[in-house]
């Protein structure tokens, strides 16, 4: 029969459209999912030997299939055939010629390639949450926080609009884009919950008809617990949108730590100097140095974006229970994680690779930067803070109609004309590390204070 090797084969008796055959097939990129696939099988099959569905000895020759298959993948010797649809029909194709069609045609018992990929993504998205995506987050976070305590003492311009505002400290800055990553990896421990549910044995939609032990495969495959509904348990892909919505979140976080960074680099500003190992050259300007790695890292949030919402529009109106639209998920979702975990490992290597130019940060800090300083010296005499908005405002405007190069260029009698209540100390305020030591609460800019913000970050890193 032309359809005999399908799983589903045994209604159909033509033939399939050679196009339909590409159309349908998903091991090109599934396959990656080879050995969740094979370990959801040995645990699964152990289930139904609890049931005895299967004896000890057939148990035995599928677990040692199952072995042989997985040393196969490992040392890519596995030939993939005509009609391997996917990873799973892969693998039962492979057991049956291992230990037989017999016995291997007792795996598949009351389950259903509906709940067995959505088994199967869920492990495999388990593990790149555990191994690979949160250590490489953590690693850029660790990295950043380093950096932070090592160069507490720079100060730099902080900037709101792109326009110089109030002078900080580059760990300040550090400790902002440490902020974001740590809220991140909070939101990546809190999908993993949702990710760690097992829908196996739910069956192609309507449950097992053998009374399964749903919990003990959980248990065995280390779920946190069972999807409740076997309808829900197929069909369900929020935990891949909500894995790639992480992703587009993420990317956006770097984005902005890769926009700064780039401004930074620039000749204007000549605060950071990208290692060589982290930027190209142009290929016809000899004297170029491009931080193309941050380019980088800046445009693939368009990327995981895309990925996120073209999944969610395929998704969105499909009925209730599985639908062959679903196989949209596993491109974007392979693709977004691992754009991901190369963009944290990229970011974490600039990050900790880069020179600053601490003379040229402190450099661009201007007395005018100092203005709401002026006004807080006379609030701490009393004056209401919107009167002394204004009387700094005069200041300022007072240096710039008399050519002066800053607010400390102001004289003191001069001072007293635009406000009788300045006294000698004034002077006082026209001192940017002062500036930065006087924001003392949380959250703040004085050593402290960014101290404080960088523990209770790496307190985050400790699960």
């Amino acid at each position: 029969m032309a359809s005999e090797q399908k799983l589903w084969g045994g209604r159909f008796t033509g033939k399939t459209d050679p196009l339909m055959e590409l159309y349908n097939a998903s091991l090109p990129y599934d396959q990656k999912m080879w050995a969740v696939d094979l370990e959801g099988t040995r645990v699964y099959t152990s289930a139904l030997k609890n049931i005895n569905l299967i004896n000890e000895k057939e148990l035995s020759e599928i677990h040692r299939g199952l072995k042989v298959i997985g040393q196969e993948w490992e040392t890519n010797s596995f030939v993939e055939k005509p009609g391997d649809e996917d990873i799973h029909t892969a693998n039962e194709r492979r057991l049956g010629e291992i230990i037989g069609k017999e016995i291997a045609g007792k795996v598949h018992t009351g389950r259903s390639r509906n709940d067995q990929v959505a088994t199967d993504m869920r492990l495999y998205v388990r593990e790149k949450i555990v191994k690979v995506l949160r250590p490489a987050l953590i690693q850029l976070i660790q990295s950043l926080v380093m950096r932070a305590r090592s160069e507490i003492d720079v100060l730099m311009p902080g900037y709101t609009h792109l326009q110089r505002a109030q002078p900080i400290r580059w760990s300040h800055w550090l400790s902002m884009h440490a902020t974001f990553l740590a809220n991140d990896l909070d939101r990546l421990n809190q999908l993993l919950v949702r990710v760690n549910q097992s829908p196996l044995g739910a069956g192609a939609l309507a449950g097992h008809p053998y009374g399964i032990d749903r919990e003990f495969i959980a248990e065995n495959l280390e779920f946190d617990g069972v999807i409740g509904n076997s309808l829900a348990a197929v069909s369900d892909r929020d935990f891949v949108i909500e894995m790639m919505f992480w992703g587009s979140l993420i990317s956006n976080h770097l984005a902005k730590f890769s926009e700064d960074l780039i401004i930074y680099s620039t000749a204007e500003f000549g605060f950071i100097k990208l290692a060589d190992a982290y930027s190209t050259g142009s290929s016809l300007m000899p004297q170029k140095k491009n931080p193309d790695s941050l380019e980088l890292l800046r445009g693939k949030s368009g990327r995981t974006l895309g990925q996120l919402v073209g999944f969610m529009v395929s998704s969105k109106a499909t009925p209730s229970s599985y639908n062959k639209d679903l196989q949209e998920d596993k491109e974007p979702l392979f693709d977004n994680m691992t754009t991901i975990e190369h963009s944290l490992l990229i970011a974490a290597g600039v990050i900790s690779t880069l020179e600053i130019n601490a003379e040229k940060m402190k450099g661009a800090l201007t007395m005018d930067m100092l203005a709401t300083d002026l006004a807080d010296y006379l609030v701490r005499k009393g004056v209401p803070f919107r009167e002394t908005h204004h009387i700094s405002g005069e200041a300022v405007a007072y240096a710039e109609n008399n050519k002066l190069s800053g607010i400390d260029q102001i004289p003191l009698d001069a001072y007293k004309k635009i406000d009788s209540r300045f006294e000698e100390d004034v002077s006082k305020v026209f001192d940017f590390d002062a500036s930065v030591e006087r924001r003392t609460a949380t959250g703040g800019t004085a050593k402290s204070a960014v101290l404080k913000q960088l523990d209770n970050i790496e307190a985050k890193l400790n699960f």
